[in-house]
């Protein structure tokens, strides 16, 4: 069974975990707090990827009846990885990188389902942003079937910054959406490639879209005018498996 993510309380032992190098998955703060060892702990923050949340105090006391002082913080169950780390690695092991970014992708199972394919199909990492995404918890490393605990997840704080990096580098990047100029499957996966999938109500952020190489779409035939977000992942990374197997 696993169990839920670790907690730290009182600002103190969060700055103390940050400072001992522990993995921090999301720190929730109270609304109004001000305090010097507050001030101390975003200090602490400012060069990390760690999400931050304000949020009433009397969702801190839903969480917990211990003495949190206005602060709590979930031990991430994984090391996130640096993409900027992670791409000159690969490289130097002689591989042709094969990356998926997540924009906005909030749904924990979905993600988890996500991540499942990714290993399955050699995926080398998947890139998510600090804000407004899911991330990894226990319930995403259940769906995931223990994937998570084997596939490189890279936490950013800019999606865009990344973009610009991976292009940097000879990555195509390649977003799915509704905007697509053509079918997915005229699109050329075999080099270097990130595939961006976006939320299902947003999509792909348009900042984002406007960094990309290719927009692609898959075709729907019925009723309905979208697929779940999984499986248009999967759809896609098993192109890209197949282009690049044939390439080989």
């Amino acid at each position: 069974m696993i169990e839920k993510n670790e907690m730290i309380f009182g600002a103190r032992a969060v700055i103390e975990a940050i400072q001992a190098g522990k993995e921090i998955d999301k720190i929730l703060v109270k609304k109004d707090i001000q305090s010097e060892l507050s001030r101390e702990l975003f200090a602490a923050l400012k060069n990390t990827a760690v999400p931050v949340q304000r949020v009433p105090v009397e969702r801190l006391n839903r969480i917990t009846r211990k003495n949190h002082q206005g602060v709590i913080a979930f031990i991430s169950p994984i090391v996130y990885q640096r993409t900027e780390d992670l791409v000159p690695f690969l490289f130097e092991q002689g591989k042709n990188p094969f990356f998926l970014m997540l924009d906005g992708v909030t749904d924990v199972r979905n993600f988890g389902a996500i991540a499942r394919t990714c290993e399955c199909a050699g995926v080398d990492a998947v890139i998510i942003p600090s804000k407004n995404s899911v991330s990894v918890n226990a319930d995403a490393i259940k769906t995931s079937a223990g994937a998570l605990h084997t596939l490189p997840v890279c936490r950013e704080n800019s999606l865009t910054s990344t973009i610009k990096f991976l292009k940097e580098s000879g990555f195509q990047i390649i977003a799915a959406t509704e905007k697509g100029d053509y079918d997915y499957t005229k699109a050329n996966y075999q080099n270097p490639v990130c595939i961006i999938m976006g939320a299902e109500d947003t999509g792909v952020s348009y900042d984002n879209l406007a960094l990309c190489d290719e927009w692609v779409k898959i075709p729907l035939y019925g009723k309905i005018e979208s697929l779940n977000v999984s499986v248009a992942a999967g759809v896609l990374i098993y192109e890209a498996v197949k282009q690049r197997h044939i390439e080989a």
